[in-house]
């Protein structure tokens, strides 16, 4: 089986001066990095998926801005693929199926931001397009959440959102696991 790296909207505006700042976003690039490094290694297929803001209300990720460039933890190299997405869903309105079909993947390892929204969205989608996901907890970030007038602190959505994920849709492991193949 042909394994790539999904690495998801690890983009300026999640980490500190940037317009939505995440909880633990330095320690998640820090890690995507590290397994941005193997696959690298490994000659894996890198496929970096950008976010770019097209809704008018849009606070983040605005076209033309530093904001919406990927963090240099994960910059992209000329040989690697570059998708740019308008919604949380990697797969809608984007050539990433097409990309993967093309290239024989069958196994997707993902990092990402937000945990709760787009690399969630992703995982879901790929599992139903019949991919294996190997999701690395540590290596994705979310943050604070609020319903009903309730906070929820990013740990909590961060460990709730692996959770659900691990129940059917991917392993979830954190970088060290990953690295060390356990």
């Amino acid at each position: 089986m042909k394994t790539a790296l999904l690495l998801i909207d690890i983009q300026n505006d999640y980490f500190e001066q940037g317009t939505m700042t995440l909880v633990g976003s330095e320690q998640a690039a820090a890690n995507a990095g590290l397994v941005l490094g193997r696959a690298r290694a490994q000659g894996l297929p890198v496929i970096h998926i950008q976010h770019i803001a097209t809704r008018p209300t849009a606070t983040f990720f605005l076209p033309d801005t530093a904001g919406a460039e990927i963090h240099a933890a994960v910059k992209p190299l000329p040989s690697e693929k570059v998708i740019v997405k308008h919604y949380p869903n990697s797969f809608r309105e984007t050539d990433l199926l097409e990309y993967l079909k093309t290239n024989g993947i069958e196994d997707l390892v993902v990092c990402g931001m937000m945990t709760h929204m787009c690399v969630d969205a992703t995982v879901r989608a790929a599992k139903d397009y019949g991919y294996t996901c190997t999701l690395i907890g540590d290596a994705c970030a979310t943050k604070d959440l609020e319903i009903k007038g309730e906070s929820v602190r990013a740990k909590d959505v961060q460990n709730g959102f692996l959770a659900a994920l691990e129940y059917y849709y991917a392993a979830v492991k954190t970088t060290a696991e990953y690295l060390t193949g356990k």
